[in-house]
């Protein structure tokens, strides 16, 4: 009897997290980027993945943020060309792509109404960098959460 009880509490607690999930807003549309924290941001990923050949971050228009390589343009147009191959064979948009050749792999990825697309070397540990991927794009939708402007710090914050 004592195994019922366990096997019912896993059933209830996985159906709670499911609610859980369901509540986050990730996929919510935010304020778009300023270019400036995009490109910070795809340095900060490039120091963070020794694997990454190229990368960008769209805007919620599919414009382009932040971009490596000498034609930045291109991300757009290509990671625009990805999700309407991905989001056809779906039947919806979908929230992520991985796909592996000999050559290395694409990562493409939206999240919080930004997107990101990316190129890396072969065997790139994927669970990872979508982890990295999806941080950077939920680190970039969050509004400023500091003092508002023209407000003085408090006695000891600096």
């Amino acid at each position: 009897m004592a195994q019922m009880t366990t096997v019912m509490i896993q059933e209830a607690r996985a159906s709670d997290m499911v609610g859980i999930f369901a509540d986050m807003a990730d996929a919510a549309p935010v304020a778009p980027s300023s270019e400036e924290s995009a490109e910070a941001a795809l340095e900060f990923l490039a120091e963070m993945s020794p694997d990454l050949r190229g990368a960008a971050i769209l805007g919620p228009e599919g414009e382009v943020l932040a971009a490596t390589g000498d034609e930045p343009e291109r991300w757009g147009e290509d990671a625009a060309a990805l999700f309407a191959a991905t989001d056809g064979a779906e039947g919806a948009p979908v929230e992520q792509v991985h796909i592996a050749t000999e050559q290395g792999e694409v990562f493409a990825i939206r999240n919080a109404g930004l997107a990101a697309v990316s190129v890396t070397d072969r065997f790139a540990l994927a669970s990872l960098m979508l982890f990295d991927m999806r941080s950077m794009l939920r680190e970039l939708a969050t509004p400023n959460l500091g003092p508002p402007e023209g407000t003085k710090p408090r006695r000891g914050d600096g």
